[in-house]
C-alpha cells in the first residue's frame, strides 16, 4: 500500500508543463539538425535511424536522456542534498582528469573520449554539480549570506570549475559559471557587486570603441563632476574618504583602460579571440600587436588573420528567412552549408531561415515559458535547497539562450555556447536533461524541507 501511494504521489507531483516544454525543444532541435544536414542525394528513410548522422545520433542521445530522466524522477529527492558535496568533488576530479585523458577538439582540450565516436565534456557536466553544491551551501541552517566569508566560499564554489575551463581553452563554458552570480544575488549578494561587474564590462567596451586619450579625458570629467556633486560632504563636512574613494575609482578606471585592457587583448588572448570580441563591437583587431601571433611568426608558422566569416554568414541566413521563412528544407544558406558549425553553435540560423521571424518568435516564446515556469517552481518551494537549485537551472538556461542567440546575430563574440536542448551534442543534451529533471524531482517533493 505504501509503495503504491508513493508512486502515485510522485506522478501527481511531476510538473508536466516543464516536461512537455523540454520535449518540444528537443524535438525542435532534432528538426533543426536534420535541416542543417539534409542531403537529398544521400537521404533515404532508413538513413534517418542508422546512427551515422548527427540528427540520428541526437535521437539516440534523446533516448538515453529519457531513460536518465525516468531514473531521476523515480529516485529519492533526499539523495541530492546528501551527495551534493561529494558530486562536486567528483566533478572537479573529472575536470582535472581531462589534462591527462583528454583529447584536443577544435583547439580545446576539454573532452574525454569514450569510444565509438562519443566524447564526454566534464566542463558541461560540472554545471550540475556546482548547482547542487551551491544549493547545499546556501541552504545551511545557520547560513548568513551577508557575511563576506560566506560570499567568498560561494564564489569559490562557482569559479573553481571556471578556472579549470579556462586552462582547457574553453573560455565560453567558463563564462557560463558567471550565471551563478544571479542566484547569489537572489539569495542576498549585494547588488553593488553586479553593478561593478557590469561597469567593468561597459568600460572594456568603451576602451575598444573610444580613442584612449579621449576616454581618459571623459573619465576625468566624470570624476570631476562627482567631486563637484559631493563638494559639501567633502569640503564642508570634511569627509575626505569620499574624495579618496572618487580618486581611487578614477585611477582604477584609467589604469584598466590604459594598461589592463590592452594587456589582456595583446598578451593573454590569442589573436582569434581578440578578433571575435572586436568584431562583436564592429571593430577590427590588429594581430601584429598580439604576443601569441608574433611568437608563431618568429617560429616560422604562418598566422592567418581571423575574420567574422561565421557571423556574417549567420546574419545572411537569419536575414534571408524574412518574416515567414523560406519553408522546411528550403533554406539556401542552410542547404548550401555556408554557415559553419550549423548543427551546434549556429543551430539558430537553420530555424530562422526556414521559419523566419514568426518561427523565431514562437521558438523563443517556448524558452520564455520554460524560464517563467522554472522561476514559478523555484518560488513555491519550502526548501531553500530546492529553491536555490531551481534558480541555478534558470540562470544557466538564461545565460546559454541569451549568449547563443546574440552570438548568431553578432551582438556577442563567438565563444562556442550551445543552444539548450536544441544544439547537437550528447554532453550538452544530457547535462540540461539532468539539470531540469533533478529540479522536477525536487519540485515533486516541494512540501519537504531538504538540507
Amino acid at each position: 500500500m505504501s509503495t503504491g501511494y508513493t508512486n502515485k504521489s510522485v506522478s501527481k507531483g511531476v510538473d508536466w508543463i516543464t516536461v512537455w516544454l523540454y520535449v518540444a525543444l528537443v524535438c525542435i532541435g532534432v528538426i533543426c539538425i536534420f535541416m542543417a544536414e539534409y542531403n537529398p542525394a544521400t537521404f533515404n528513410a532508413t538513413s534517418f535511424f542508422k546512427g551515422n548522422t548527427n540528427y540520428s545520433k541526437q535521437i539516440l542521445f534523446f533516448g538515453i536522456c529519457i531513460v536518465v530522466a525516468t531514473f531521476i524522477v523515480l529516485s529519492d529527492s533526499k539523495l541530492y542534498p546528501a551527495f551534493a558535496n561529494l558530486l562536486y568533488v567528483f566533478g572537479i576530479i573529472l575536470m582535472l582528469s581531462v589534462f591527462v585523458l583528454g583529447k584536443d577538439i577544435n583547439g580545446s582540450k576539454s573532452w574525454i573520449p569514450l569510444g565509438g565516436g562519443f566524447n564526454l565534456q566534464p566542463a558541461e557536466m560540472c554545471k550540475i554539480f556546482v548547482a547542487l553544491a551551491l544549493a547545499k551551501f546556501l541552504s545551511q541552517l545557520n547560513m548568513d549570506f551577508r557575511k563576506l566569508q560566506s560570499q567568498a566560499i560561494a564564489c569559490a564554489i562557482a569559479l573553481a570549475p571556471a578556472a579549470l575551463s579556462v586552462l582547457q581553452h574553453e573560455t565560453g563554458l567558463a563564462l557560463v559559471y558567471l550565471s551563478f552570480f544571479i542566484v547569489m544575488y537572489r539569495e542576498g549578494l549585494p547588488g553593488i557587486i553586479l553593478i561593478i561587474g557590469f561597469s567593468f564590462g561597459a568600460l572594456v567596451v568603451a576602451t575598444l570603441l573610444v580613442e584612449k586619450n579621449l576616454l581618459a579625458i571623459i573619465l576625468t570629467v566624470i570624476a570631476a563632476l562627482l567631486v563637484f556633486i559631493f563638494r559639501r560632504q567633502i569640503f564642508v563636512r570634511k569627509r575626505w574618504n569620499v574624495l579618496i574613494l572618487i580618486i581611487s575609482v578614477w585611477v582604477f578606471c584609467v589604469g584598466i583602460q590604459r594598461f589592463a585592457v590592452p594587456y589582456i587583448f595583446n598578451d593573454v588572448f590569442a589573436c582569434y579571440q581578440s578578433q571575435r570580441i572586436y568584431s562583436a563591437v564592429g571593430m577590427d583587431y590588429d594581430c601584429s600587436q598580439n604576443k601569441h601571433a608574433l611568437e608563431k611568426e618568429e617560429s616560422g608558422k604562418s598566422v592567418t588573420k581571423p575574420d567574422d566569416y561565421n557571423v556574417r554568414q549567420s546574419k545572411i541566413a537569419i536575414g534571408s528567412g524574412g518574416f515567414l521563412g523560406k519553408g522546411f528544407l528550403k533554406g539556401t544558406q542552410t542547404r548550401g552549408r555556408y554557415v559553419p558549425e550549423q548543427s551546434t553553435d549556429f543551430i539558430f540560423t537553420s530555424l530562422s531561415e526556414a521559419f523566419g521571424f514568426v518561427g523565431c518568435f514562437i521558438f523563443l516564446g517556448l524558452y520564455f515559458l520554460l524560464l517563467y515556469r522554472i522561476i514559478h517552481i523555484a518560488e513555491r518551494q519550502r526548501s531553500a535547497f530546492s529553491r536555490v537549485y531551481a534558480y541555478c537551472v534558470a540562470s544557466i538556461l538564461f545565460f546559454h539562450i541569451t549568449v547563443n542567440v546574440c552570438m548568431t546575430i553578432g551582438l556577442f563574440p563567438v565563444i562556442g555556447i550551445p543552444l539548450p536542448m536544441v544544439s547537437y551534442g550528447g554532453s550538452s543534451l544530457l547535462t540540461f536533461t539532468i539539470l531540469i529533471f533533478i529540479m522536477i524531482r525536487l519540485d515533486a517533493d516541494r512540501q519537504m524541507v531538504l538540507r
